[in-house]
C-alpha cells in the first residue's frame, strides 16, 4: 500500500507541474484507487475467514487422523501379537504334517510295491484268461503314480486282490483263444482251468499261459503244447473234463504253474536222443538190431531142435529131422560095428551136429564186444568236438559244447545198451547148445556102454 500511495504521489506531482487542468482526472484516480483498497480489503479479510475455516477444519482431520493413527497402532499391536501366536501355531501343524505325510508317504510305497507285485503276479497267472486285462490298466497306473492314492483306488487294489485269491481257488470252464501247435489261433475253444495249475481243451491236451513280455505280441495268450505229456496223464485230462458234476475223477496237476510243463517241450525225444549221437550211435543200433535179430532166429532154431530132441527121446525109432535121431541113425545104420569104430562114428555125427547148435553164437559175441568200443569211439570223438569248441568259443557259452558232450554220452549208452541184452542174448543161446549138445553126447554115450556090455 505504501508503494501504491507513494506512486500516486509521485504521479500527482508530476500532473500538478505539468498541467494543472488534469486534477479532475486526479480525483477520479484517487476516488478509484480507494474504490481499489476497500475491495482488496474486503478481498483479504475473505481470505483471511476461509484460511481460518480452513484451519479448524484441518485440525479437526489432523485430530480424526491421530485418532485413526492411535487405532491402527493399536490393530498393529494385535496382529502382531496375533502372527505371533500364528507362527507358533503354524510351526506345531508344520510338524504334524512332515509326521502325517511321512506315514502316507510309507502308505503310498506300500501300495506302489503292492500293486506292482501283484500285477506280476497277474501276469504270469492262468486267470488272466479267462479274466479281463482291465484290472492290469488300474495296476500299471498305480504303481506309477506319484501323487497320493485316493480311497477309490485303495477299494479297487484291495478288489482286484481278492478277485484273484479266489479265481486261483476255483475250477471253471470258459470260451478262450489259444495258438495251437502249428502256431494258428483258434477262437472260442472250451478251456477247463484247474486254479492257477493246469488248463486242459476238450480233447484233454494241456495248455500253458504265456504272459505278455513272453509272446512278444503285447498280449498273453492260451498255447497248446507242442509235446504233450504221457498218455496216461492226457487220458486223466480229458476223463476229469468230460466229467459229469458231483463226479469224483483224478486230473494231473502242475504245481510249478506250468514250469514242468515248459520242461516236457524241451525234453528230447528217444529219436532225438539217438540223433544226438550221430554216425557212430547209429553204427551202434544197427549192429545191435543185427545182433538181436540173429539172436532172436537163433533162439527159435534152438527151440525147435531142442524140442524135436524131446520128441526123439520119447521114442525108439530114429527120426531123421532132428540130431539125436539122426545120430541114433548112424547106430542103426552100423549094427556090425565094434565098439571102437562105433565110437569115432558117433564122435564124428556129434561134431557134424553140432556145429550147426553153435553157429552164429561168435558172431553175437562179437557184436556185443564191439558195442561198448564203439560207444568209447563215440565218447572219445564228442569230447574231441567238445575241447574244439571251447578252443574256437571258450568256455562262456555252454551250449556250444553241449553237443559234443550229448554225443559222448549218448554214444557210451547205446554201446551199453547194445551190449548187455546181446550178452545176456548170447549167454542163453550158448547154455541152450550147449544142453543140446549134452544131450547128443548122453545118448552116445549111453549107445557105446550098451555095445559094450554086449
Amino acid at each position: 500500500m505504501k508503494k501504491l500511495i507513494i506512486c500516486l504521489l509521485t504521479l500527482g506531482l508530476m500532473a500538478t507541474g505539468a498541467q494543472a487542468q488534469n486534477k479532475a482526472s486526479l480525483d477520479q484516480l484517487l476516488k478509484e484507487v480507494r474504490q481499489a483498497a476497500t475491495q482488496s480489503s474486503k478481498e483479504n479479510q475473505q481470505r483471511i475467514n476461509e484460511f481460518k475455516q480452513q484451519r479448524n477444519q484441518q485440525s479437526q482431520l489432523l485430530s480424526q487422523a491421530r485418532a485413526r493413527l492411535q487405532a491402527l497402532e493399536a490393530r498393529t499391536e494385535q496382529l502382531k501379537t496375533d502372527y505371533d501366536e500364528n507362527e507358533i501355531l503354524l510351526a506345531d501343524l508344520e510338524t504334524t504334517l512332515a509326521e502325517r505325510s511321512g506315514n502316507l508317504g510309507e502308505m503310498q510305497g506300500t501300495v506302489k510295491v503292492l500293486a506292482g507285485d501283484l500285477r506280476s503276479a497277474i501276469q504270469e497267472s492262468l486267470t488272466s484268461a479267462e479274466i479281463d486285462n482291465d484290472r492290469l490298466v488300474f495296476l500299471n497306473e498305480l504303481a506309477s503314480q506319484t501323487k497320493l492314492p485316493n480311497i477309490k483306488d485303495l477299494r479297487d487294489l484291495w478288489y482286484y486282490m481278492q478277485q484273484e485269491i479266489v479265481a486261483e481257488g476255483n475250477i471253471s470252464k470258459f470260451n478262450a483263444k489259444i495258438r495251437d501247435e502249428a502256431g494258428e489261433i483258434e477262437t472260442d475253444v472250451p478251456v477247463t482251468r484247474v486254479g492257477v495249475f493246469s488248463a486242459f481243451d476238450d480233447d484233454g491236451n494241456f495248455l500253458v499261459w504265456k504272459a505278455a513280455d513272453q509272446t512278444g505280441t503285447g498280449v498273453g495268450e492260451l498255447q497248446r503244447l507242442l509235446k504233450q505229456p504221457g498218455s496216461k496223464f492226457s487220458s486223466m485230462a480229458k476223463n476229469f473234463v468230460n466229467a459229469g458234476e458231483g463226479e469224483l475223477v483224478q486230473t494231473p496237476v502242475d504245481y510249478t504253474r506250468g514250469t514242468i510243463l515248459q520242461l516236457v517241450v524241451q525234453t528230447p525225444s528217444i529219436k532225438e536222443k539217438v540223433k544226438q549221437g550221430g554216425v557212430v550211435g547209429y553204427v551202434i543200433l544197427a549192429l545191435g538190431a543185427l545182433g538181436l535179430i540173429l539172436g532172436l532166429i537163433k533162439f527159435f532154431m534152438l527151440m525147435a531142435s531142442g524140442s524135436k530132441m524131446k520128441s526123439q527121446l520119447k521114442k525108439k525109432q530114429p527120426n531123421q529131422n532132428n540130431a539125436l535121431g539122426r545120430i541114433m541113425t548112424v547106430y542103426t545104420e552100423n549094427p556090425d560095428a565094434d565098439v571102437e569104430t562105433m565110437e569115432l562114428k558117433l564122435d564124428e555125427a556129434i561134431i557134424r551136429e553140432t556145429a550147426p547148435l553153435e553157429s552164429g553164437l561168435p558172431f553175437i559175441k562179437v557184436l556185443y564186444v564191439i558195442a561198448p568200443l564203439l560207444g568209447l569211439l563215440g565218447t572219445v570223438v564228442g569230447m574231441i568236438q567238445t575241447f574244439q569248441m571251447i578252443t574256437l568259443m571258450g568256455t562262456g557259452d555252454p551250449k556250444s559244447m553241449a553237443g559234443g558232450i550229448s554225443m559222448a554220452l549218448v554214444t557210451t549208452v547205446l554201446g551199453l545198451v547194445v551190449a548187455i541184452p546181446l550178452t545176456v542174448l548170447h549167454s542163453i543161446l550158448q547154455s541152450m547148445a550147449k544142453k543140446q549138445t549134452q544131450v547128443l553126447e548122453e545118448q552116445s554115450a549111453g549107445i557105446i556102454a550098451n555095445m559094450a556090455e554086449k
